[in-house]
């Protein structure tokens, strides 16, 4: 099988921007087994929906698009609703150069109380916390910019809500 250059840009565009897909694949799959199939799904799509990336946006936020809409599509299709992982488990998952256990604590509690929100809502809060910007998230998600800014005030309290009642 010969490699030909879309194939090298492809895998070049996919391994600067795989991190999106982790970060995808860990929030909306409920076991390790769902996380990698759910990578291996988004991964299709992109190669399928490859040839008609026309560079109008950014390679990130395309790739943005199609994940979300993979994990969201898997979701629907799912007879159960993906879950979230215990804080351990969580805890155990997050590579981060913080040794300050309360750091730990604090981001595994918030990748709980994000992880209680809805599809579309975890989808914006994770394109926030990458730093887009509205109209970034705007784009890949569907909606126009100011309805992108009241979503993530809203988010933003309905996490804080989480996170002091330690309902989670």
């Amino acid at each position: 099988m010969k490699i030909t250059s879309r194939d090298n840009k492809f895998l070049e565009l996919v391994n600067q921007n795989k991190g999106i897909l982790y970060r995808i694949s860990r929030l909306y799959g409920e076991t390790e087994a769902d996380r990698e199939d759910l990578f291996q799904e988004i991964l299709l799509n992109l190669w399928k929906g490859f040839a008609s990336f026309r560079n109008e946006s950014k390679f990130s936020t395309w790739m943005y698009r199609i994940a979300l809409n993979t994990c969201i599509t898997a979701y629907r299709k799912s007879s159960k609703k993906f879950s979230t992982l215990s804080v351990q488990e969580k805890h155990n998952q997050i590579a981060d150069k913080h040794d300050n256990p309360d750091y730990h604590e604090e981001i595994s509690l918030l990748y709980l109380a994000i992880s209680k929100l809805d599809k579309l809502e975890k989808a914006i809060i994770i394109l926030y916390l990458e730093e887009r910007s509205y109209e970034e998230i705007a784009e890949i998600t569907g909606i126009t910019p100011n309805h992108a800014g009241v979503k993530i005030s809203r988010i933003k309290s309905k996490l804080k809500q989480f996170l002091n009642n330690e309902n989670i």
